[in-house]
């Protein structure tokens, strides 16, 4: 029985520090997932605590057929969805750089953009699904528990938000060439 079992196996009896201690290792990881999902630190700080309350109160109904994380992310999916927030986020309704982290996080370039375009070119899903699987590095097997969705659904949309952001991104190159030269 690994220890992660163990613990599960302690929080399911009652033991309230088993169950902290389960989720401290996947505490900033959802943090930082439902960041991508919020318009706000405080509503993405918001939906980790309904997940949290929610794993709590729902942790006989896991399955451990399934990895705990994959359980963990599914409630935080839901959590965030429950939440109200405008489809897109403008940089400046993201608040003052000095005090919200998200606008940190943003403002530290290429990597972030890719997310920022990925958010406004992908459909919800087909986002979640890469940000669980380059950010998270989830296997496809648990991406699709995650969005209940099949193996051959998640690949198939894994390699069109691939292949939809190298167009994006070859089409920017090539306009910023043009500009450089023309």
């Amino acid at each position: 029985m690994s220890n992660e079992s163990a613990l599960i196996e302690a929080a399911r009896r009652g033991s309230a520090a088993a169950f902290t201690e389960l989720v401290a290792a996947y505490r900033e990881k959802l943090l930082r997932f439902l960041l991508t999902r919020s318009p706000s630190f405080a509503d993405a700080e918001d939906a980790l605590q309904d997940t949290l309350i929610n794993a709590y109160r729902y942790l006989n109904s896991y399955d451990p057929r399934w990895r705990f994380s994959t359980w963990l992310y599914r409630i935080a999916i839901n959590s965030a969805s429950r939440a109200r927030r405008p489809d897109t986020v403008e940089l400046d309704e993201l608040g003052d750089e000095e005090s919200d982290p998200l606008r940190q996080c943003i403002a530290d370039a290429n990597r972030e953009n890719l997310w920022l375009t990925a958010r406004r070119l992908l459909s919800e899903e087909v986002y979640t699904a890469m940000w669980l699987r380059y950010v998270e590095d989830m296997s496809v097997k648990d991406i699709s528990a995650v969005l209940e969705r099949s193996v051959s659904w998640t690949k198939v949309n894994l390699m069109r938000g691939r292949k939809t952001l190298e167009g994006e991104f070859a089409n920017t190159a090539t306009e910023e060439k043009s500009k450089a030269y023309g």
